[in-house]
């Protein structure tokens, strides 16, 4: 097996009396990407920071961390120097041009313009912004935005790419596109680290999920597997609360797991037969039959009430 790419064990990190990341840890091999789920506040930006040396984690001594052969406390600009970084918020400067936001960037990696123009050509048309090099930052959209910071991390030719929340309110276009390019790179070699919000981009194209809540793992691993493991195969959403006595007339033993959503009632079963028959006497607007998905595993792991850093 080939060795891991990152190591971390036993990493803490807290602000004050808030515990952000307590007592993690957690392996990524090379050339794969590793999703990090959580609700707001779980602790895995503060994480990700540690990772490339913007935080320092706590109990130094107790804490492993190796990220490309490099301990970020003290090689913070060997382990930037190979990785490259897609933060939450758009850093661009809006008055300069694409083609001027990238070159200015390159300087950052002390890249020779004369080599870089061959690089930035190539990130335009990877990340198809090729028709917009010459616009101002403030004239394009915000998936093209989105798409030419991808772009500026990329610009170092890094081994490991780590994207905080990179396709937040984009449209479902723009983040297919973007998934197409994260395959693309994990299968020329890039190692993806990746946090979001969206469980079906998790799900399309990472190999492994790590669930975190209260700065805690909760569960790690392949997404299907955890839910072949963890949830039964299929849900049945009730919308229509007035309709809860015609389903439960169905109900006689413990092969249902029922659980409350606000205005909803989710019956989980992989007895897809009794679920369509619990339906029979139902109208299609008062629910919906389907399959089970890392949202549902998701909610079961974490909860389904807002905590209080949400």
């Amino acid at each position: 097996m080939a060795e891991p790419l990152i190591h971390v064990r036993h990493l803490y990190k807290s602000y004050g009396d808030l515990v952000a990341v307590n007592d993690l840890d957690f392996d990524v091999p090379p050339a794969q990407c590793v999703a990090f789920l959580g609700p707001n506040g779980a602790g895995k930006t503060t994480m990700m920071k540690t990772l490339y040396g913007k935080a320092d984690p706590d109990r130094r001594d107790e804490t492993e961390i190796r990220v490309l052969g490099f301990d970020p406390r003290s090689d913070e600009l060997e382990v930037k120097a190979r990785s490259g970084v897609v933060p939450q918020e758009n850093s661009l400067d809006v008055e300069l041009n694409v083609l001027q936001n990238l070159r200015i960037f390159s300087t950052f990696y002390g890249i020779p313009w004369r080599r870089a123009r061959d690089r930035v050509d190539y990130l335009l048309d990877f990340m198809e912004l090729e028709e917009k090099r010459t616009a101002k930052v403030r004239e394009l959209s915000g998936g093209m935005q989105r798409r030419l910071i991808i772009a500026r991390a990329l610009l170092n030719n890094p081994s490991l790419l780590i994207l905080d929340e990179p396709t937040t309110g984009l449209d479902p276009q723009v983040r297919q596109l973007i998934w197409d390019k994260l395959r693309s790179l994990k299968r020329s070699g890039v190692t993806i680290l990746l946090t979001t919000h969206y469980m079906d981009e998790a799900f399309q194209i990472a190999d492994s999920v790590l669930i975190m809540d209260h700065g805690v793992k909760v569960l790690e691993g392949n997404p299907g597997q955890l839910l072949t493991e963890h949830m039964e195969s299929h849900v049945l959403e009730l919308i229509n609360a007035d309709a809860k006595p015609k389903v439960e007339s169905h109900i006689s033993d413990g092969e249902i797991r029922t659980e409350g959503s606000g205005e909803r009632i989710l019956y989980y079963s992989s007895d897809l037969d009794r679920l369509q028959a619990m339906v029979g006497d139902l109208s299609p607007g008062d629910y919906h039959l389907r399959q089970v998905n890392l949202e549902d595993l998701f909610l079961k792991s974490t909860g389904r009430s807002l905590n209080v850093h949400q």
